[in-house]
């Protein structure tokens, strides 16, 4: 199924569910600072590909893994580079007979690569698995039931904590509108559903600008995201979390996600707004406590201190489209994709084969992080 037809079909069957397309939505006004690098100087292009990356995990002794965007029509869904090559990951058969529309991907300090499937917004099984690096094989499957991820859901983007017993998962839910955070127990392969409904994992206020232009599907419509970014803190006590279109991002402590005994009701009062920051479709956290934003919409890379305070890093609209996941890799180099989504989004196969290439940077933000989260 393309991604012209799928998102079409989408719209069709859930459009009566109040799906997230919209007419209305202001620009949230500019946070960046003046940026601390110059992008030319300082941000390596590390590789440069034929169809948009979507996020990427760079293990301990630098292996880099990144998912092809679903939307980008690439031939394969989970890739490795290899000395500069890109190679299906594990293999070509899975790609044909496991994976469907595969977006986030993470590495746990277990040395296994996650992959996580939103199968095409509930169309399909939504399933999560994972491979030992060691041997390439798989070790663990898991398909979502319906009342976890059900039509219109959107499992985007993960994180695992340190021991690997527990997955924390944005519900981004574009169609159906029923955001919540998903936590999975990899022992138990049981999942819940938390903080449905909330107002920190629901759409935000805003609509997408890029270089000031409004990022419209179709010529015509708004898109408004629920909760996307997520990221655990290096001491694995705050959940980190933000709508796309929210400016906002909050945080809430794990052992309360963990707590069965709390009600959702509960669980909302445990919410923390913790900054303001721009829309962002990435974060990731380091040692310090810092966190990292990427910026679609002013093409830029901000760091957030453990204050709530936010630095831009980088801003350069020239060299980045929309700086989409992170993932930090040996020697303190923090990876990122972009996606370049504004120009392949409902766009026609030639219209994204004229848009190469597309780009994966990394640079060094002068602190460390354990690689592949």
């Amino acid at each position: 199924m393309t991604g012209r037809t799928r998102i079409l079909l989408i719209l069709t069957a859930l459009f009566v569910n109040g799906c997230a397309l919209t007419l209305s939505g202001d620009k949230l006004e500019e946070r960046s600072t003046h940026p601390l690098f110059s992008a030319k100087e300082h941000l390596e292009t590390y590789a440069e590909l034929d169809y948009p990356p979507g996020n990427i995990a760079v293990s301990p002794n630098g292996r880099v893994f990144f998912s092809f965007h679903p939307e980008g029509g690439a031939p394969i869904h989970i890739a490795e580079l290899v000395s500069g090559r890109v190679l299906p990951y594990p293999d070509e058969r899975t790609q044909e007979e496991q994976f469907q529309t595969p977006l986030s991907l993470r590495i746990d300090r277990q040395n296994r690569l996650w992959i996580l499937d939103y199968a095409s917004h509930g169309f399909g099984d939504v399933k999560l698995y994972a491979f030992d690096l060691d041997s390439n094989q798989m070790v663990h499957e898991f398909e979502f039931p319906r009342n976890i991820a059900g039509l219109g859901s959107m499992l985007n983007d993960f994180h695992v904590d340190a021991d690997g017993k527990k997955i924390y998962i944005a519900d981004t839910s574009v169609f159906s509108q029923n955001q919540a955070i998903v936590v999975y127990d990899t022992e138990k392969k049981k999942a819940r559903r938390l903080l449905k409904k909330h107002a920190s994992v629901r759409n935000g206020p805003y609509a997408v600008h890029i270089n000031g232009n409004p990022f419209k599907v179709l010529g015509v419509f708004k898109l408004k995201f629920g909760v996307d970014s997520i990221a655990l803190s290096r001491d694995g006590r705050w959940l980190y979390y933000a709508s796309l279109n929210g400016g906002i991002l909050y945080r809430i402590e794990v052992g309360a996600l963990n707590d069965e005994k709390l009600s959702d009701k509960a669980l909302g009062k445990r919410v923390e707004k913790f900054a303001e920051i721009s829309l962002s479709d990435g974060i990731a956290t380091d040692n310090s406590g810092n966190i990292y934003i990427t910026d679609m919409e002013n093409s830029a890379i901000h760091r957030v201190d453990s204050q709530g305070r936010l630095r831009t890093l980088f801003k350069d609209s020239e060299k980045l489209h929309w700086p989409d996941g992170f993932s930090f890799g040996p020697k303190g180099r923090l990876y990122f994709t972009d996606s370049a989504l504004q120009k392949i989004i409902m766009k026609s196969k030639k219209q994204i084969k004229k848009n190469r290439p597309y780009y994966i940077y990394r640079f060094n933000p002068g602190f460390r992080a354990t690689p592949g989260h």
